[in-house]
């Protein structure tokens, strides 16, 4: 659905409709009728966020011990052109064969600031979405840096929609999560189970960047994906990747080998 046709080009794309305050009046007047999915295009969830901040290893898992959990996140940032759509190719680089999948809940910011509390923070949240953290695992390892391997054309998949945050139970009392190859699933988690939670982390990454509308926090994935695997299992062409999560759906991707 193109919102800006039907709003005077205010609101061309989801960042500025949530930077508007999410006004739900400007969408009395569409017939959902007129409008089929599989008749859309859809675009990453937030095409143009101002910041895209990752979270690694942040899910407790049964053989985690309490003593050795870590004191602060590891945090990474994504850049915004290697996003793409549900729906959409997740591209296999041509310079690895090592491409990892990471199902995890995409957080989005609506309401932006500095220093926000973590007993306020929920309040700045317009929804959630699922992301797909496509990961090219032999370019992550070539430093301590995760950059290169989080940045690669076609590898974060963000979708298919936004849920608003007042229509999705609180991720903190548990959200079930799954990540599924070509039908098997191969990672499952729940929300509960985060290490550093949403409000710790909002209030943490507000405190040295501040968070605008249309920023995506996205929390991390538990064990399971491929490289945790034994023997490890990447992807290959042909391969579809689906992350499903309680409340919000399924988005898919199948690899295709970069051209």
């Amino acid at each position: 659905m193109d919102l800006g046709v039907r709003t005077d080009g205010r609101f061309p794309d989801l960042r500025s409709f949530i930077a508007a305050g999410l006004p739900q009046g400007i969408l009395d007047d569409v017939d959902e009728a007129e409008f089929g999915f599989d008749d859309l295009q859809l675009a990453p969830v937030i095409p143009n966020p101002d910041k895209i901040i990752m979270a690694a290893i942040n899910y407790r898992e049964d053989s985690t011990d309490p003593d050795k959990l870590p004191a602060y996140p590891v945090l990474f940032l994504r850049l915004a052109s290697s996003q793409i759509a549900h729906g959409d190719q997740l591209v296999q680089p041509r310079s690895s064969e090592k491409l990892d999948f990471e199902g995890e809940l995409a957080v989005i910011i609506g309401e932006g600031g500095r220093h926000i509390s973590a007993e306020r923070a929920m309040d700045h949240v317009a929804g959630y979405s699922i992301y797909n953290d496509g990961s090219v695992r032999d370019w992550q390892k070539h430093s301590h840096q995760f950059t290169p391997g989080k940045n690669f054309v076609g590898t974060g998949a963000f979708g298919p929609w936004m849920v608003q945050a007042g229509d999705l139970p609180d991720p903190q009392e548990g959200l079930s999560l799954a990540t599924r190859v070509n039908g098997i699933e191969k990672q499952r988690t729940d929300t509960s189970r985060m290490i550093f939670d949403i409000p710790y982390l909002i209030s943490y990454i507000s405190t040295f960047a501040p968070l605008v509308p249309g920023d995506v926090i996205v929390t991390g994935t538990c064990t399971g994906f491929g490289a945790t695997r034994r023997p490890p299992e990447f992807l290959t062409p042909g391969d579809t990747v689906e992350v499903e999560i309680e409340g919000i759906g399924v988005l898919a991707n199948t690899v295709a080998a970069e051209e």
